[in-house]
C-alpha cells in the first residue's frame, strides 16, 4: 500500500512540473505587463506603506525685465528684484530677469522672448518700456504683462504708478528741519515730468517747513539723454558742487547716479569736519549701502516698488489679475521715508504729522515743479 502511494505521488510531482514548464513562460509575460502598464497609483499597497510623494509645479512663470543700469543700482531696479525675490519665496513662482543693453533698444525683443517662452507675466521695470510693452502685450493678449511708472492701453497690462511727490515732500521736511546753513540740493537723473515730481514733492516739504530755505536743483541728463540714471560719477562731481556751495543736505533722485551723492558727501564730511547729509531714494539706501557710506544717508525716500511687483505677481498666482492703473500713495503706505540709522528719530513726528495732513487732503502736494 506504502508502495503504491509513494508511485502515486511521484507521477503528480512529475505532472506538475510538466504543467509549470509548459505555462509558466506565457504567465510571466503576462505579470510583467500587467506591472508595467498599470498605474502606479492604481497598484495596492500594504496598509502600513507610506503615501507616495507627489510633485507640484510653480504656482506661475515670471519674467522681469529691467530698465538700464539693470540689477545692482541700490535703487529703483533693485527694489523690483526684491518684489520678484518675494514672490519666488512665498508664491512658489519660477522667476527670470533680463537686463536690456545699454541704449535699451532691445527692450521690445526681451519682452517677446519672455512671452514666446510661454510666461504668465512679464514685468517691465520702467516707464521706458511703455512702447515696447504695448506692442508685445498688443501681440501677446492672453499673457499678463505689468510696468512700473507709466500706464498704457492694452487690457493684459497692469500700470503700477506711484505718488513720488508724496514721499518726496516728507523728505524735503526732514531736510528742513534738520539743516544747518539754510541750504540744501536736489540731483535728479534726467530732466523730465517723472523725475520732476521728486523735485515738485521734495521742494514743497523744504518750503513747508521754512519758505526762506534756498535750494540747489541739478540734474546729471535732459533727454533725449537717459544715462543720467547710471552715472555716479557724474553724480559726485555735482553733490561736491553742491556742498561746496553751502547745501549740507542733498537729496537725490536718480537710480544709479546718487552712489556718487554718498561718496560726495564722506569726503566732504571728513576733509572740511562739517557733517553734511545725503538722501537716498527708491529702497532704504542705509541698508544697501557699504558700514562707511552710513553715516552720512539722513533718510531715504522709500517707493515701494517691491511691494507693486509682488502683488502684481500675487493677482496671477490668486487668478485676480486685472489691467489697468494702480497708484500707490502715503494712503497705503506705498511711498514713504526710513528710519534706520535714527537719524531723523527727533523729528519722527512731525514728518508723521505732515503724512497724516497729506492722506487727509489737508496739504495737497505738487507733482509739477
Amino acid at each position: 500500500m506504502t508502495r503504491m502511494k509513494s508511485k502515486w505521488l511521484v507521477l503528480f510531482i512529475v505532472f506538475g512540473l510538466i504543467l509549470t514548464a509548459c505555462g509558466g513562460s506565457d504567465t510571466a509575460e503576462e505579470v510583467e505587463t500587467v506591472a508595467e502598464e498599470a498605474p502606479a497609483e492604481e497598484l495596492d499597497s500594504p496598509a502600513t506603506t507610506a503615501a507616495p510623494t507627489t510633485t507640484t509645479g510653480p504656482t506661475a512663470e515670471v519674467c522681469m525685465v529691467y530698465d538700464i543700469g539693470g540689477r545692482g543700482d541700490l535703487s529703483f531696479n533693485d527694489m523690483a528684484y526684491a518684489g520678484l525675490e518675494k514672490a519666488i519665496a512665498e508664491l512658489g513662482v519660477n522667476g527670470q530677469d533680463l537686463e536690456p543693453n545699454e541704449g535699451g533698444e532691445n527692450r521690445a525683443e526681451l519682452l517677446g522672448l519672455c512671452a514666446e517662452d510661454g510666461k504668465d507675466v512679464i514685468i517691465g521695470v520702467g516707464f521706458l518700456f511703455a512702447d515696447s510693452i504695448t506692442e508685445v502685450a498688443t501681440a501677446y493678449p492672453d499673457v499678463s504683462f505689468g510696468i512700473i511708472d507709466s500706464a498704457v492701453e492694452p487690457g493684459n497690462v497692469a500700470g503700477m504708478l506711484f505718488a513720488e511727490e508724496q514721499g518726496s515732500f516728507l523728505v524735503g521736511a526732514a531736510a528742513a528741519l534738520k539743516t544747518q546753513t539754510n541750504k540744501v540740493g536736489f540731483i535728479g537723473g534726467v530732466e523730465f515730468p517723472l523725475i520732476q515730481k521728486f523735485e515738485a514733492g521734495f521742494v514743497a516739504g523744504v518750503k513747508a517747513v521754512n519758505p526762506d530755505i534756498e535750494i540747489d536743483i541739478k540734474y546729471a541728463t535732459v533727454p533725449p539723454d537717459f544715462s543720467g540714471f547710471n552715472l555716479p560719477d557724474k553724480g559726485k562731481e555735482i553733490a561736491l558742487a553742491q556742498y561746496e556751495a553751502g547745501a549740507d543736505i542733498i537729496y537725490h533722485a536718480a537710480g544709479g547716479t546718487g552712489a556718487g551723492l554718498f561718496e560726495a558727501a564722506k569726503e566732504v564730511s571728513e576733509s572740511t569736519g562739517s557733517k553734511v547729509w545725503a538722501i537716498g531714494v527708491d529702497a532704504d539706501q542705509y541698508n544697501t549701502v557699504s558700514a562707511e557710506l552710513q553715516p552720512y544717508i539722513l533718510t531715504s525716500m522709500l517707493k515701494k516698488v517691491d511691494t507693486a511687483v509682488y502683488l502684481t505677481i500675487k493677482a496671477i498666482v490668486d487668478g485676480t489679475f486685472a489691467g489697468g492703473v494702480s497708484v500707490f500713495d502715503l494712503s497705503v503706505d506705498g511711498v514713504g521715508y526710513s528710519t534706520s540709522g535714527g537719524y531723523v528719530d527727533d523729528i519722527a513726528s512731525q514728518l508723521d504729522d505732515f503724512k497724516a495732513q497729506i492722506v487727509s487732503g489737508a496739504i495737497t502736494v505738487p507733482s509739477t515743479p
